[in-house]
């Protein structure tokens, strides 16, 4: 048996198919080894291969562009042997969920590579912010994965009403994306999303505190991750898992770890903010104008939803931001884009200035 077989013994449960056969090919015939990241720390990385876990050093694969260094959930081409390891190559990714970071720059941050599932983690313990969440499954929906909202500590609301309007509430935005609640303490709701996510990569996401650490224990049937509780004041948390974590399951696939995010920014994720505000991006077909920014605009259908109350404002407050966010996050890397940009808000809220005086001028 090749070590671009298919069928590969120790691979496969990793997510090794055909495809990735296919791919890996060339590295192949120079000797080198598949395998798959399950840990990057500081230059060097953790990867499962027929031969087992090996560390690997990535510096032939760190470039100057964060978007293309080696990441957990990437499949490479590593040495055969030798000390230290290489890490000579990666597969061209299928999926990946990346951020902006909080750099001045337009630069993004790649958290997990190749996931067919991006878990989204919402803790009950505290009130529920549907705009995070809308955050969160917009650059869910951009990285190609199929997001899943994960309503964690579930036990801590334990009026089935109450539950059920919470669940009704984040249905409400996240079109087209399962919602589970799931109490990982006493295993409810666990065999429904074991049933959404027992197969290929899923990475687990969501603020410090969410309960991820708990889940991914749960999931994987041992204490593979440290827990800490959370403060009872915010329901925030430490960051228990520092790193980002690639662990097999026994119900079948693999989970990816991430620490706890405190900021989500956009990084072109316009097509993913697109498929979270569905109903908008179909009422703004109606508009009258087709540039119609859904403020003071006449023949707006996505004002008019919001005042016949089809339409919830916070739900078009949050569209508006996310857009805007994401424009201007684009915009960075494109000076003549910035200024056209700048100037077309100027004029929208110019317009609106005079909007809001035309309707406050007395009659004559």
């Amino acid at each position: 048996m090749t070590s671009t077989s298919a069928v590969h013994p120790v691979l496969t449960p990793y997510g090794w198919d055909e495809a990735w056969a296919s791919a890996f090919t060339p590295y192949d015939t120079r000797g080198l080894l598949p395998g798959r990241v399950v840990r990057v720390d500081r230059g060097q990385c953790d990867v499962v291969t027929a031969d087992g876990l090996v560390r690997a050093d990535t510096a032939f694969v760190t470039p100057h562009d964060p978007m293309r260094v080696v990441c957990t959930g990437d499949w490479v081409a590593v040495d055969p042997g030798g000390n230290p390891r290489y890490v000579r190559a990666y597969l061209p990714r299928r999926t990946a969920f990346v951020r902006s970071t909080s750099s001045k720059r337009s630069e993004g941050q790649i958290l997990a590579a190749n996931v067919d599932h991006a878990v989204v983690a919402v803790s009950l313990a505290v009130e529920l912010d549907l705009g995070r969440v809308e955050r969160f499954l917009a650059l869910a929906w951009e990285s190609g994965a199929q997001p899943v909202v994960v309503l964690t500590k579930a036990d801590l609301v334990p009026d089935p009403v109450t539950l059920a309007h919470l669940v009704h509430d984040v249905e409400t935005s996240a079109p087209g994306v399962p919602v589970v609640p799931v109490s990982a303490l006493h295993d409810d709701g666990l065999d429904v999303l074991v049933a959404l996510v027992g197969s290929g990569t899923s990475v687990l996401l969501g603020q410090s505190g969410a309960g991820k650490s708990t889940l991914a224990n749960a999931l994987a049937g041992a204490d593979v991750m440290d827990v800490q509780a959370a403060r009872d004041v915010d329901g925030k948390g430490r960051h228990t898992t520092t790193t980002r974590n690639l662990l097999p399951l026994p119900s079948g696939g693999v989970l990816i770890d991430t620490p706890g995010l405190r900021g989500v920014g956009m990084y072109d994720a316009g097509t993913g903010v697109g498929r979270v505000f569905a109903e908008i991006e179909e009422l703004a077909e109606r508009c009258r104008f087709q540039d119609c920014a859904h403020e003071t605009e006449p023949g707006c259908a996505v004002r008019s939803a919001v005042e016949n109350g089809d339409l919830p404002d916070r739900r078009l407050e949050s569209y508006r931001k996310l857009v805007r966010e994401n424009q201007w996050t684009v915009a960075k890397a494109d000076a003549r884009l910035r200024s056209e940009l700048r100037k077309d808000w100027q004029r929208k809220a110019a317009a609106g200035k005079a909007a809001g005086e035309a309707k406050r001028r007395p009659w004559n």
